[in-house]
């Protein structure tokens, strides 16, 4: 796709997610599509200046290996705005100095970047603007079409990126190759074949400085709303038509809409759990309650776990689970696809004939195949044997494959403003049955595999 965009304005560009996921991705880009020309802006609160922002981007492209001509000059190019983007005055002298056709990565917290949005309707914006959003979009169904409607005023929605880097191009592309270019897979990919599906992002890692944010949000708002809601929608998609991205959306879309908490019943087809002090390897962590910045009184849970149905003909019945934590035992991420027994099997077999499963890990990107077969010795004994292949990983970071998309204005890799409410939807009466005590929040040790009494899921 030809480029689309020739100038970047980071909105934010001192902040954390900048320096060290935004910017060694953007080298990472600028290094392997040297022909890519690309003035970069940006944009923060703090008292810096051009040479600040250049220093910067040279740390953070040297973690990634940036390096070429597209990335020295960018560099060369580089200006700094230092602007309240809360104040309209900041946000006129900031429009009126971009030059080019710009895409505005807003790297800031949900209700900073609203409240410039509002301004940009007083200020307007240079022909071709695109706006990329990070999570999360709104706080629940209701705010989210608000801001929706507040982004169609400023720009269609096709120019609108609502950034998901779990939706990293590879990631998907990877999931749709296999469901449709394997004609031993699709036909099986329905209720008649498949018992459950669950979809598992636990972290070893803590809180890590993010109590600001992640104590008013937590697991459910933060990964299961955010991110896995969208992998379930790739993973449950009917055959788009092509890989444009008004079908694939609007694939995902679909199954969005048709998903609602199992048995639309929120207190049993949901868990939340909080950590506790423990070890995780050598590191000591305390409990979440005690961590800085936190306030017991939220009582946020860093574990959640959520069944689902997509109630269309293809999944009727077919538990769906969600499940994301922190300060966990182990890191995992994968999707688990777990296929019915067989009906029968002749008698005269003996050994262990467990499901068939797929594992599909993402991040790095590999498949596990588990079937049985004929073990070693007796061929009258079943044992299961996986077979297992490795993706390869991507060209790309996977912000770099969301930006990739940003700069080509290409909004197949971003969520559609319909999808981000129905994503709200869904999560939002489990999240009233929170408030209201019915699910009980749990605890868990720090460096265990949660809760004891929780059932291993996959």
């Amino acid at each position: 796709m030809a480029q689309s965009i020739d100038t970047l304005v980071i909105v934010g560009v001192t902040g954390d997610l900048s320096s060290r996921l935004l910017l060694p991705a953007l080298g990472q880009l600028l290094t392997r599509e040297k022909k890519r020309k690309l003035r970069l802006i940006g944009v923060g609160s703090e008292d810096w200046d051009d040479a600040k922002l250049k220093e910067t981007l040279k740390g953070s492209f040297e973690t990634s290996s940036a390096k070429g001509a597209a990335v020295t000059d960018l560099v060369k190019h580089a200006t700094y705005v230092q602007a309240d983007v809360t104040d309209l005055d900041d946000v006129r002298r900031l429009v009126d100095g971009i030059t080019g056709t710009p895409a505005l990565y807003f790297a800031l917290p949900p209700a900073i970047t609203a409240a410039c949005c509002a301004l940009l309707e007083q200020t307007g914006l240079p022909d071709g603007t695109v706006l990329a959003l990070e999570k999360p979009f709104g706080t629940d169904q209701k705010s989210a079409h608000a801001l929706n409607e507040q982004l169609t005023r400023l720009v269609p929605e096709e120019r609108v990126f609502r950034v998901d880097h779990f939706l990293g191009k590879s990631t998907v592309l990877n999931l749709l190759g296999l469901r449709f270019a394997n004609r031993v897979f699709e036909p099986l990919w329905n209720r008649e074949h498949i018992e459950k599906i669950d979809i598992v992002y636990d972290e070893q890692l803590g809180l890590e400085g993010r109590a600001r944010y992640y104590d008013t949000a937590g697991a459910m708002v933060d990964m299961i709303q955010s991110h896995l809601l969208q992998v379930l929608a790739v993973v449950a998609m009917e055959p788009p038509a092509t890989l444009d991205h008004e079908d694939v959306r609007t694939a995902t879309a679909s199954v969005l809409r048709a998903t609602h908490v199992f048995g639309d019943d929120p207190a049993a087809s949901s868990r939340r759990a909080r950590y506790t002090a423990g070890k995780i390897g050598r590191r000591s962590l305390p409990a979440y309650k005690d961590e800085n910045g936190v306030d017991p009184a939220h009582q946020t849970e860093t574990l959640a776990e959520l069944t689902v149905e997509v109630q269309n003909w293809r999944w009727s019945g077919v538990p769906l689970t969600l499940r994301s934590g922190k300060a966990l035992a182990a890191k995992r991420s994968e999707i688990v696809i777990t296929f019915r027994d067989v009906p029968e099997v002749p008698t005269g077999f003996g050994g262990k004939r467990p499901a068939n499963v797929l594992r599909l890990s993402m991040g790095p990107d590999r498949m596990e195949l588990s079937v049985n077969i004929n073990g070693p010795g007796d061929p009258l004994v079943l044992d299961q044997t996986v077979f297992t292949d490795e993706f390869g990983e991507g060209q790309l970071l996977a912000y770099g494959e969301v930006l990739s998309g940003v700069l080509d204005a290409d909004p197949m890799l971003s969520i559609r403003g319909d999808a981000a409410e129905e994503c709200w939807r869904i999560i939002d009466t489990v999240r009233k049955a929170w408030k209201d005590d019915v699910v009980p929040l749990q605890s868990y040790p720090a460096g265990s595999k949660g809760p004891a009494t929780w059932a291993p899921l996959g």
